[in-house]
């Protein structure tokens, strides 16, 4: 790993977090001293969640869910609701951590939310792009197409039905999951022919199934060659707090020009409570997202989900602050590792299977597998419906070797029975 400088992320001590959040809150409303009488919200109901400050007073992630902030609207662009003005500023910190620390974004050079997951983010990512299009090139929204691999998460699908824009599907390589370049061109073509004019595309940074991560520049080749205009989004929700960590490729960062946003999902790999999904995306865009009918709320609100808890923007950052980039490095390598024993066993019992390099994924065909061991260690198929042709084994923080080892000499037994 290169040694890099970081503006905003650095290890620090729990009584320095706690401190910060701490401060946050007190320039928040707090209810019970102040009688705002206009605003449409108070803090948990009492009755029901207890209200300890002895309690709470080592628990800042508890008190800020206790406080009820609402982090309505987007914090990087301006204006926002002064009532939560302090810990706004903790989810404004985590969007520059994350788009410039891990994403090596340019300095105050990129908008973004924590959205109430990677679904939502996907979808923002690609409303804005339709509605730059339709603005800046006065289009109408079947003009503007999704373009998508076969591996992509399901959000894709859903963005194009609630957006009602039409979606075309890149084939994958069944070996190594890279985009097939040759079908690529042939789904191009019948975009342009089926009256597609500008282009959102979505590459992955690594796909939840494989852990696989499409090349950004097979996509932004093949759309340059068929002079189409596109804007490019990297859907990171798996792989967002994984991959720079174990690949130093600037093409999957806004280190790269044609990347326009990014998704990230903390609920994942960064074990943040769910709800945590951040979209960031380059300045300039999301204003394109703007519900200019939102007058009551300050700075108008230009994200999808709208009113939503601070406490999760706060758990994320608290925990990207515990480890800090040195210790989160050694938490995604270790988890690698135990993947590459893994990858060794499986290796030995000659199982066909997919690993990106670096992942923690490991992708198994389903001929080699019993479904007693698939129920038995709780594997995901790629598919629910009908036979699944792959299983996957994902190793996150509770999963260690000597969990695994079982299901190894187990498959092992099936093998050579």
């Amino acid at each position: 790993m290169t040694t890099r400088k970081h503006r905003h992320w650095r290890k620090l001590t729990h009584e320095e977090i706690t401190e910060h959040v701490f401060k946050a809150l007190d320039q928040n409303i707090d209810y019970r001293k102040r009688k705002a009488l206009g605003v449409p919200a108070s803090h948990l109901d009492e009755r029901v969640f207890y209200n300890n400050p002895m309690l709470l007073k080592d628990a800042p992630f508890l008190s800020t869910l206790l406080m009820n902030p609402n982090h309505i609207g987007c914090h990087t662009m301006g204006d926002s609701e002064p009532f939560f003005a302090g810990t706004q500023e903790i989810e404004k910190q985590l969007i520059e951590l994350c788009a410039e620390d891990i994403l090596k974004g340019e300095r105050d050079q990129q908008d973004g939310y924590v959205a109430a997951g990677g679904t939502e983010a996907n979808i923002q990512a690609i409303w804005v792009f339709r509605n730059y299009f339709m603005s800046e090139l006065n289009l109408s929204a079947n003009e503007v197409g999704i373009l998508f691999s076969e591996d992509s998460h399901y959000s894709m699908f859903k963005a194009a039905n609630l957006l009602q824009m039409p979606h075309f599907v890149a084939a994958v390589n069944d070996e190594d999951r890279t985009i097939n370049e040759q079908a690529l061109e042939k789904t191009i073509e019948d975009m342009k022919a089926t009256g597609i004019k500008a282009v959102a595309v979505v590459a992955n940074m690594m796909t939840t199934m494989f852990g696989s991560a499409d090349n950004p520049d097979t996509y932004v080749n093949a759309l340059k060659k068929a002079n189409l205009p596109f804007k490019l989004h990297l859907d990171g929700a798996y792989g967002g707090f994984v991959f720079p960590f174990v690949s130093e490729d600037d093409r999957w960062s806004f280190a790269n020009p044609d990347v326009s946003s990014i998704t990230l999902d903390a609920h994942k790999m960064v074990q943040a409570p769910y709800g945590t999904g951040i979209y960031l995306s380059r300045k300039g865009l999301i204003p394109y997202a703007t519900t200019g009918e939102a007058q009551y709320v300050a700075g108008l609100d230009a994200t999808l989900s709208g009113s939503r808890s601070g406490a999760n923007a706060i758990s994320v950052w608290m925990i990207l602050q515990t480890y800090g980039p040195n210790g989160w490095f050694e938490k995604i390598h270790l988890l690698s590792y135990r993947a590459d024993w893994l990858e060794e066993q499986l290796n030995g019992l000659k199982v066909d299977f997919f690993r990106y390099p670096g992942s923690n994924i490991v992708t198994m065909r389903s001929s080699q597998v019993p479904k007693n061991l698939v129920e038995k260690y709780g594997l995901v198929p790629d598919s629910h419906e009908g036979n699944a042709d792959w299983y996957k084994v994902v190793i996150m923080d509770h999963v260690n070797v000597d969990d695994m080892v079982p299901f190894v000499e187990e498959l092992e037994k099936h093998l050579n029975a």
